[in-house]
């Protein structure tokens, strides 16, 4: 009889252990949602955008959606990919700050960005003027390439749009007002389709009205969220516009180009398979299968995106707040749901491998090149499921230089070099390019669940209070009042 009281002791202490961990595991799956779910609406509506131009315009013919799709996957994705990486800088600074209480400096490090984005914009230019020249030079289809040049050359306002809205959203994300991102992106999503039926379809305009349909909504996306900064519900963060913002630009422009290094060694890395791709025998077929495929891809990415928000935000406002083992908590939680919600698109893509090609275009070649793609397709996006929470971790976390390394090593170190044989020396062509790609991006993956697992994370909550310090707070603020 003495051993029941002792089994009744250990199961009222084993039961309210479960309960309280299940508790905490349901708070924070509601703080993950409540920024990755209206996260996910916006991501995936502004991809739409570029989804609903491809739809359009693949409708015009073979060419036309190749020439749309080089620019969409190698000139926006490298223009972009500087930009975003830019932007996200402010992931690591408003969400460190955020989690601090040090509101005081959010709209100097938005001011900051701007500067920076919109002079790297204006430098990068020429590389829309110039793209049928630095296509042809990249071996690209000439036909293709002089139509791509011209419809790069009338997309150059939606660029500029592209060099504010990062940054805005990067400063709306740190402080989890992601709602009014969800709606405006709808919103602007809604008008895109229409704009594209009247300019493309209706009236008739072909690239040309695809370019105009897409500087209209870009620019409606961006104005609507800078109205919503500067119009006063952010009385704490925006204080207006101040000379500060050309302050520290060393050092903010540091932490930048370390972000935008990372981002953009990633967003390259398919830019370079595309270009790999464009100079395979029957290069439209090629580049028209495996654009659709990376269309897919991304576009679940942009859900995958959602918990990179999350963990980014997450991870930065406990780490700023001086709370590590929240922080590391939270990235378990993270990759969970990113990791369940990448199954379940890799299985859609397994059961309609053969329909989902007719989306994009009528030509039955194309159609069945893509198919061939599904199997690779699939495991690519349960893999880019999980990916992304890893970024975002070390954005919140401010490990953009450490990641850069990795992603150079595994991507270029890897990943192209034996697509490239692949796909020339061998007859698997576009499967080849795509396998060793996907080759590349697990070992990163694996690399990363590795650093992270090592982590000390309260090392890292007294590197994010130094940051604070050093970048802002009320130091640089009352020096400027």
């Amino acid at each position: 009889m003495e051993g029941k009281p002792l089994r009744i002791w250990k199961k009222a202490m084993y039961f309210p252990n479960r309960k309280l961990i299940a508790n905490k595991w349901w708070e924070e799956f509601k703080k993950v949602w409540h920024i990755a779910g209206p996260a996910i609406i916006t991501s995936v509506s502004v991809f739409s955008l570029d989804f609903i131009t491809a739809a359009f315009v693949g409708q015009l013919g073979d060419v036309e959606l190749a020439a749309v799709s080089e620019v969409q996957n190698v000139l926006l994705g490298f223009i972009f990919g500087i930009l975003l990486g830019l932007g996200s800088a402010l992931e690591t600074l408003c969400g460190q700050a955020v989690g601090a209480g040090e509101f005081n400096m959010l709209g100097i490090y938005l001011q900051r960005s701007w500067i920076i984005s919109m002079v790297t914009t204006l430098l990068l230019t020429p590389a829309y003027v110039f793209a049928s020249r630095i296509l042809r030079l990249l071996h690209q289809d000439p036909k293709i390439s002089d139509l791509a040049g011209k419809y790069a050359i009338w997309i150059i306002p939606e660029i500029i749009a592209s060099a504010l809205n990062y940054p805005t959203e990067k400063f709306l994300q740190a402080q989890s007002k992601v709602w009014f991102m969800a709606f405006s992106s709808i919103l602007t999503l809604a008008i895109h389709v229409l704009l594209n039926w009247i300019f493309v379809t209706k009236l008739g305009m072909g690239l040309v009205g695809a370019a105009i349909a897409g500087n209209i909504s870009f620019w409606i996306l961006t104005v609507v969220k800078i109205i919503y900064i500067v119009g006063g519900w952010f009385p704490e963060a925006w204080t207006g516009f101040s000379y500060l913002a050309f302050k520290s630009l060393t050092k903010f422009l540091k932490l930048s180009i370390s972000s935008a290094v990372m981002l953009c060694l990633e967003v390259w890395y398919y830019t370079a398979v595309i270009l790999i791709v464009g100079g395979l025998k029957d290069a439209a077929i090629a580049i028209d299968s495996i654009s659709i495929c990376m269309n897919l891809q991304v576009w679940t990415l942009m859900v995958a995106l959602g918990f990179s928000i999350s963990a980014s935000v997450r991870v930065s406002n406990e780490l700023g707040a001086g709370n590590p083992k929240a922080a590391k908590f939270t990235v378990g939680v993270n990759v969970l749901i990113s990791a369940i919600v990448g199954v379940f698109f890799a299985v859609i893509i397994l059961a309609t491998k053969n329909q989902f090609p007719r989306m994009f275009s009528k030509e039955q070649h194309v159609i069945s090149e893509t198919s061939k793609l599904g199997y690779i397709l699939a495991l690519t996006i349960f893999i880019s499921s999980i990916q992304p929470v890893l970024h975002g971790v070390a954005i919140g976390a401010g490990w953009q230089f450490l990641v850069a390394m990795v992603n150079f090593g595994c991507y270029y170190g890897l990943g192209l070099p034996i697509g490239a044989i692949l796909g020339y020396k061998t007859n698997l062509g576009v499967q080849g390019v795509w396998s060793a790609m996907l080759g590349g991006s697990l070992l990163q993956t694996i690399i990363l669940f590795v650093i992270i697992g090592r982590t000390n994370w309260h090392k890292k909550a007294l590197q994010a209070e130094e940051r604070v310090r050093t970048f802002g707070g009320p130091v640089e603020s009352q020096l400027g009042s």
